[in-house]
């Protein structure tokens, strides 16, 4: 980086692709996308009462995500042969590797003062 002779910052050899915090964002920052995972964490959960665990967001959000989550391979998805059909998801074990940074995430989160989160 160099600042020319008005003090403008300017990049020579700026990356083409995404670096490593932006790639992972792309994956993991959508919204409601870490919670989604979150409350896959112990064990297999049904849409529904996933869709209750995540305040806040649509049934169609939740679906959306999902199926994103799913084609990354970070979750799984299991129709039950029930009467009425049920489905499930679960997350993988790609996935459960994203749980770590989620952890300090929240405790990063929970240190803040409450204030900050209704900015």
């Amino acid at each position: 980086m160099e600042t020319d002779a008005k003090g403008r910052r300017q990049v020579h050899d700026a990356c083409i692709k995404p670096c490593a915090i932006e790639r992972g964002m792309r994956i993991i920052g959508g919204k409601w996308t870490g919670s989604i995972l979150w409350h896959l964490k112990d064990g297999p959960v049904r849409f529904n009462d996933l869709s209750r665990m995540v305040g806040g967001a649509s049934k169609k959000m939740i679906t959306e995500r999902l199926r994103q989550l799913e084609t990354q391979g970070l979750v799984t998805r299991e129709v039950k042969d029930t009467a009425p059909v049920s489905v499930q998801y679960q997350i993988t074990e790609l996935g459960c590797t994203a749980l770590g940074f989620l952890d300090e995430l929240r405790k990063w989160s929970e240190s803040l003062p409450q204030n900050m989160a209704d900015a």
